[in-house]
């Protein structure tokens, strides 16, 4: 039954904005439930990838992004939340309540970073020899810090490090027969599928400084056929020089902490492309035990790493192709009396 206030209105239109957060694998592990001045989010088990992350870590990263992105929408509509995250220990696919108490001027700030959804992209296409505008990098910083995460630029004669640490990711598991079986399912989605990442949206080996997941579908994956597949992105007119490497990081590794951490990468992501700056999310360098080594002690303090992000400037005309969303009508329900 749809919406018929517009506190709901503005509740279900907040869920459907959350589609468009990143998630792993574009999994979009992640269902809502709009009630009268409510919105909760469940995280999806059944979407959890297993093989790549056995502790729900990535999961719960996902889940956090769609928080930030309806939190956005709801304040850009106008509206005052609360959010209580994991609020019951008895029901832990709980993931967050938004509780709407009052209107409030949304500001600016907000009402750019809510248009910004729309225009992110991931892009795993090289980027180019200009450097990120320290300014720019600093932004980016703040907005971590406003959601109480860091974001660690690794210094550049340690990157070499990062590279190691992705080329053993690569190497294990591209070992592990459960991880090969895992990206042919959610690379070689049916065509018209709503979720996964299609072909066109993966970037053929090049010049990365630092090596990318490859989500190019294996050719023994035994593949349903598909007419016409749109072809992978070439490597690009970019080199990576000017790439700046960070870690988004925070010193705990509970539940909440990966919460937090999944609305720290979406205001991160956001505040990019107010920047004019292209990224890309790097998970797979914590997904096996001695590359997440590698990234942990490239950190100061001791801290955890929750995702690696290229930035840069992108060279391409152009974003990468969209990659799909599941419609709302699979992901968004309704509480109440005689609602569905």
């Amino acid at each position: 039954m749809p919406p018929h206030t517009d506190l709901e209105r503005a509740l279900a239109e907040a869920a459907r904005v959350a589609q468009r957060a990143p998630s792993v694998f574009n999994t979009q592990p992640w269902r809502w439930r709009v009630g009268s001045r409510t919105l909760e989010l469940r995280c999806d088990p059944q979407r959890q990838l297993a093989p790549a992350d056995p502790e729900g870590h990535q999961l719960l990263l996902s889940c956090g992004a769609a928080l930030h992105h309806a939190r956005l929408a709801v304040a850009a509509a106008g509206r005052l939340a609360d959010v209580s995250r994991l609020p019951d220990p008895a029901d832990p696919d709980l993931v967050a309540l938004l509780d709407v108490h009052g209107r409030a001027d949304p500001g600016p700030w907000v009402r750019r970073l809510r248009g910004a959804i729309p225009a992110r992209h991931t892009d795993r296409r090289p980027f180019g020899p200009t450097p990120v505008d320290p300014a720019a990098l600093a932004r980016l910083r703040a907005a971590a810090h406003a959601e109480q995460a860091g974001l660690y630029p690794i210094p550049d004669g340690r990157v070499p490090t990062l590279a190691r640490a992705a080329a053993a990711a690569a190497a294990a598991e591209q070992a592990d027969p459960a991880y090969r079986a895992m990206t042919a399912r959610w690379t070689g989605r049916p065509p018209g599928s709503d979720d996964g990442v299609p072909p066109g949206t993966a970037v053929r080996p090049g010049p990365h400084r630092v090596p990318v997941r490859d989500y190019t579908p294996p050719a023994d994956a035994g593949l349903p056929a598909v007419v016409s597949p749109a072809p992978t992105l070439a490597a690009g007119k970019g080199d990576d020089r000017g790439t700046t490497y960070a870690i988004l990081h925070g010193p705990g590794e509970g539940p909440g902490d990966w919460l937090r951490a999944g609305e720290a990468l979406s205001a991160v992501l956001l505040t990019a492309v107010v920047e004019g700056l292209a990224c890309s999310p790097m998970t797979d360098v914590l997904e096996v035990p001695d590359a997440e080594a590698l990234v942990r002690g490239l950190l100061p303090g001791g801290d955890v790493p929750y995702v690696v992000l290229r930035i840069g400037v992108a060279v391409e005309d152009g974003a990468p192709p969209p990659t799909p969303r599941r419609g709302a009508g699979t992901v968004v329900g309704y509480t109440g009396p005689h609602r569905s």
